[in-house]
C-alpha cells in the first residue's frame, strides 16, 4: 500500500489558476513554463503506479475559485473509482464566511482537510502579507473548529515562522496538522539547515503534527542526494516514520526532477524498515483513506 500524500492536478479549461497562467513572472520554485498545461490523473498515475502507488491526496493549488477546484477534483475522483483519491481544499479560516466555506467543501465526500498557506517564500510573503494570518485570533479559533468537524489542516510555512505557529497550534491540540514540504528549508547552507532543524523541533514535539517529505526541489533546483539527505534524516528523527509522509508535489517538482528520480532519492535514503510508514501507512491514517495493506 503506497500513497502519494501531496500532489496537484489541473485542467486549465475547467478551472482558472491565476498564478499558474501568469506569463514571464519569476517564481521561487522555478520557471513554470513546462507546467502551464493540463496535468491530469492519467499522466500522474502513470508515474505513480510505476513505483507501486495505489492512491493519493490532492492538495489545493491556488484556484481563482477554490470551491470550483474542489468540485472538479471530486468529479475526477468519482470518475476514477479504481484510484482512491482524497483531497485537501482551501478555506480562509479568518474570513467572516469561513463556516459557510467549510460547510460547502464538506458536502464533498473526498474532502479530508483544508490548507491555508502561511508562508511560501520570503520574497512573495513580503508582498502578499500571507504571514499575518498567525496574528488573527479567528485563525486559532477556526483551527480548533476543524477538529470538531473531523477535518485536518495542511500547514505550509517558512522555518522562521515555526515557533510562532507552534504556539498557535498548541491551542488546537485535537486538530491534526500535516506540515507540507518539511517546513520549506529554503536556506540550504549548513547554518540554514541547522536553524531549520532547531525551529522544526517546536512543531515535531506536538503529537498532532505530521510532516511531509515533499517539495524539497522547489528551493534547490539542482538538488543532490548529499544536499537532501540531512533534511530526510532530521525529519525522520524528529517526527519518526509513523508521522512522516512522502509526497511528490507533482507536477510542480517536475520542473526540476522526474518522478523516478524523486522517488528513488527518498527510497534510497531512508531505511527499508520505515518505507511502509513513510510511503503509505502514515498518510492512510492521517487522511483516513481506508486502504488495507
Amino acid at each position: 500500500m503506497r500513497i502519494d500524500a501531496h500532489h496537484h492536478l489541473w485542467d486549465l479549461t475547467a478551472v482558472h489558476y491565476p498564478w499558474l497562467m501568469a506569463k514571464g513572472e519569476p517564481r521561487f520554485f522555478g520557471d513554470p513554463a513546462s507546467i502551464q498545461r493540463n496535468y491530469l490523473l492519467d499522466e500522474f498515475t502513470t508515474d505513480a503506479k510505476a513505483h507501486g502507488f495505489e492512491a493519493s491526496v490532492h492538495i489545493q493549488v491556488g484556484a481563482a475559485d477554490p470551491l470550483e477546484e474542489a468540485r472538479w477534483v471530486q468529479s475526477i475522483a468519482d470518475s476514477n473509482p479504481l484510484w482512491p483519491m482524497v483531497q485537501v481544499a482551501f478555506c480562509d479560516l479568518t474570513a467572516p464566511d469561513a463556516d459557510a466555506q467549510l460547510d460547502a467543501i464538506q458536502s464533498l465526500s473526498t474532502v479530508r482537510g483544508v490548507r491555508q498557506i502561511i508562508g511560501r517564500a520570503p520574497g512573495e510573503d513580503a508582498q502578499t502579507g500571507t504571514n499575518e494570518v498567525l496574528d488573527n485570533p479567528l485563525f486559532a479559533e477556526r483551527l480548533r473548529e476543524l477538529a470538531d468537524r473531523g477535518l485536518s489542516f495542511d500547514l505550509q510555512l517558512l522555518p522562521e515562522l515555526m515557533v510562532k505557529t507552534a504556539d498557535v497550534l498548541s491551542t488546537a491540540p485535537n486538530t491534526k496538522v500535516a506540515l507540507c514540504h518539511a517546513g520549506s528549508p529554503y536556506d540550504r547552507s549548513d547554518k540554514g539547515i541547522q536553524a531549520w532543524g532547531e525551529n522544526l523541533k517546536s512543531l515535531s514535539v506536538l503529537p498532532n503534527v505530521y510532516c511531509k517529505l515533499s517539495g524539497l526541489g522547489m528551493f534547490e533546483h539542482d538538488w543532490t542526494e548529499k544536499s537532501l539527505r540531512p533534511i530526510l534524516d532530521t525529519v525522520i528523527e524528529q517526527f519518526t516514520p509513523e508521522r512522516t509522509m512522502f509526497g511528490s508535489n507533482f507536477p510542480v517538482d517536475s520542473i526540476t526532477s522526474s518522478y523516478d528520480a524523486l522517488f528513488n532519492l527518498y527510497a534510497n535514503n531512508t531505511e527499508d524498515m520505515h518505507h511502509d510508514a513513510i510511503f503509505g501507512k502514515s498518510a492512510n491514517v492521517f487522511y483516513r483513506i481506508g486502504l488495507i495493506s
